[in-house]
């Protein structure tokens, strides 16, 4: 397992009332500006983001906040697994106010044991000298064949992550990575994959869902990365839903999440 932490760059949002520091807003998300995610319990391969909310930061004269950030990781033996000591970090709050969001990663390894982890994240405001921090607990689960690192990209490569809030005439990319999976005979997976995407009565908007397949794979690789197109054509709300199928262990996996699309006016 290894795991990163970093902060998003600071968009200043709507001017808080003063007061103590605080980390606020807290929630386990699908991935990098992703919406919220209600399990903590986590297959090998998978990732594990927390996003949060820093509160009444000191802001000074050119509108810089000074902080650092750091996490440590734990098991249930209370042995530390990685520790990120603080890092001095320094942003401007274009938007005014005295808030920044923030989030912390921690990337599962594809052979990590099964069991309890604790992420601890600390925040101190280096202006005003004062320190915050939260825990959250998550469980890594034994293998088996599902979806994982579900996200929203701007690319095709991933490498630009997207919320799931939209504008008619912007194109997404569905990412998702399917774990666990048999190989035959042959030594090659078997998977298919599908995406239907659903209006906020239920209704399918296409007739018939986006597929895809695999059906070679290189022994070196543990997992399936895969992606589906999504262009917004029209407003309103709508759900993703993903759904896996292992055609030699017969087994499937399924998933979904909500995206909301806005008229341009």
């Amino acid at each position: 397992m290894w795991t990163t932490l970093s902060l998003i760059a600071a968009l200043g949002l709507a001017p808080g009332q003063a007061g103590a520091l605080d980390l606020t807003n807290i929630r386990v998300t699908n991935g990098l500006l992703g919406t919220a995610r209600g399990e903590a319990k986590l297959l090998p391969g998978d990732w594990y983001f927390v996003a949060f909310d820093i509160d009444n930061v000191k802001v000074n004269q050119a509108g810089e906040v000074l902080y650092s950030m750091a996490m440590e990781l734990t098991d249930s033996k209370k042995k530390v697994l990685f520790k990120q000591d603080p890092r001095d970090l320094k942003v401007l709050n274009s938007l005014g106010g005295n808030r920044l969001p923030a989030f912390a990663n921690v990337e599962i390894g594809i052979d990590q044991p099964p069991g309890q982890y604790t992420l601890t994240v600390t925040v101190v405001d280096r202006a005003a000298k004062a320190t915050k921090a939260f825990t959250r607990e998550f469980e890594v689960v034994p293998p088996s064949f599902g979806l994982v690192r579900v996200n929203l990209s701007y690319d095709d490569r991933g490498n630009f992550p997207a919320p799931a809030v939209g504008v008619t005439g912007q194109t997404f990319h569905v990412n998702f990575v399917a774990v666990g999976f048999k190989r035959g005979t042959n030594n090659d997976p078997n998977v298919a994959v599908e995406m239907n995407v659903v209006d906020d009565m239920g209704k399918p908007t296409l007739p018939k869902p986006l597929v895809g397949e695999v059906k070679e794979l290189g022994k070196e690789h543990p997992v399936i990365p895969m992606q589906f197109y999504l262009a917004l054509n029209r407003a309103g709300k709508f759900t993703v839903k993903l759904k896996a199928t292992d055609n030699i262990s017969k087994k499937t996996a399924e998933t979904s999440f909500p995206i909301t699309v806005l008229e341009m006016k």
